[in-house]
């Protein structure tokens, strides 16, 4: 599977760049503070981590 670092970053980016919590993206797609915390960091990289990824750069079409 390719890397989703360059993703991870791009949402990092963006989230910080539009002064958002983790804790407000994780209630908008109604996850765990601690699981969206570890996606966005790239603590986990399983599918489920990728998939949310790649549903925030679709959702907020961040490129």
């Amino acid at each position: 599977m390719p890397s989703t670092l360059p993703g991870r970053e791009l949402v990092q980016n963006f989230l910080k760049d539009n002064d958002i919590k983790i804790t407000d993206l994780a209630k908008m797609y109604k996850l765990s503070n601690q699981d969206t915390r570890d996606y966005v960091s790239g603590r986990k990289t399983n599918p489920a981590a990728n998939r949310f990824i790649l549903t925030v750069i679709s959702d907020f079409n961040l490129r």
